[in-house]
């Protein structure tokens, strides 16, 4: 697979999110089997896997470690602190949000064990936790690398401004963000920024959340702990009319000669050399179909009629609820 930069490190194009085999979509899958599909993932040529310690609150991130820590010299880890499970009086983990150092620099170590390894290559700051002034989180982080833990840190879903706070304290090897033919929210400001500072950018959920692939989700299936149960675009109000501009693009990508994730993933990489997606998957057959796109050339007509199909203006429903958006830092297109 090509190569691209992601800070000082060189990895696969296409990387791999590791949320899907245990968080937010549904039922976690069988270890064994999310275990196979990280192995299957590097046998295949993936050198960037992508983890955090809320998914799964920590299984995500235990189940990499099993399946690829006598491999550790092979890859480029990044993980995610910041946000994840604290324990409650009725024996429940909640999710909360928590950039304070000392929380930084305990989830660290829990993250290491869970992992299997004495260094994460990414760190992220998963939400900026906006009690806690950006430059205490990244200094937190900063000490991090001093101490060995970690080799470069990134932030995740921050604005523009927020970045360069963050850059001023420590050099970001990246920023994380949700970014898609139908989410394109880093084209406001965050791409631009990354490119002047050097930062790359990470494309999370490239594929729209599914709806960018051969069959599209059906809301009415939806697990209940599935995220996208509560998104306006997947919405009984929204989602029919998201469903009639996805026919429209299944056409160009039968034009294309790729599938519909394919087309998705290849038009990220063509907008930008800076741009790593990492697609999630729980299927060795999604996997490989998403690996294949790093080898998809686009037509430049193609790519401008589905930039034209599929942007902010045409898609139905903001990318996030009220209560999500509240805690983001992103720039956002006016409703």
């Amino acid at each position: 697979m090509q190569q691209r930069k992601l800070g000082t490190l060189e990895v696969s194009a296409i990387g791999l999110g590791c949320m899907n085999v245990c968080h937010a979509y549904g039922p976690p899958i069988e270890e064994a089997q999310a275990i196979r599909l990280f192995q299957e993932a590097l046998d295949a040529g993936v050198t960037h896997f992508d983890t955090a310690a809320l998914y799964g609150f920590g299984t995500s991130e235990t189940l990499l470690g099993k399946a690829l820590a006598h491999r550790r010299s092979e890859f480029t880890l990044a993980s995610k602190c910041g946000m994840t499970g604290v324990m409650q009086a009725d024996g429940k983990k909640v999710r909360v949000i928590d950039g304070r150092p000392e929380t930084i620099k305990a989830t660290i170590d829990v993250a290491l064990q869970n992992l299997q390894t004495d260094v994460i290559d990414l760190y992220y700051l998963h939400r900026w936790d906006k009690q806690v002034p950006i430059e205490d989180s990244v200094g937190a982080l900063a000490d991090l690398v001093r101490m060995g833990k970690v080799r470069s840190i990134g932030l995740s879903e921050v604005s523009a401004g927020t970045l360069r706070k963050a850059h001023a304290v420590h050099p970001i090897a990246a920023v994380q963000t949700e970014y898609s033919l139908w989410t394109r929210n880093p084209e406001i400001a965050v791409l631009d920024t990354c490119r002047e500072l050097g930062v790359s950018l990470v494309a999370f959920s490239p594929v729209a959340r599914g709806f960018l692939s051969q069959t599209p989700p059906d809301p009415a299936t939806f697990d209940a702990k599935d995220i996208r149960s509560n998104m306006p675009r997947f919405s009984a109000d929204n989602y029919p009319a998201n469903l009639d501009l996805y026919m429209a693009f299944r056409m160009l990508c039968d034009e294309a000669g790729c599938t519909p994730a394919q087309f998705a993933l290849a038009w990220l990489l063509q907008r930008d050399a800076s741009i790593l997606p990492i697609p999630g998957t729980t299927k060795r057959a999604h996997l490989m179909e998403n690996i294949q796109a790093a080898d998809v050339r686009l037509d430049p007509e193609l790519v401008a009629a589905a930039e034209e199909l599929i942007n902010t203006q045409t898609v139905s429903g903001n990318r996030y609820p009220a209560q999500a958006r509240s805690e983001v830092d992103t720039e956002e297109f006016p409703e």
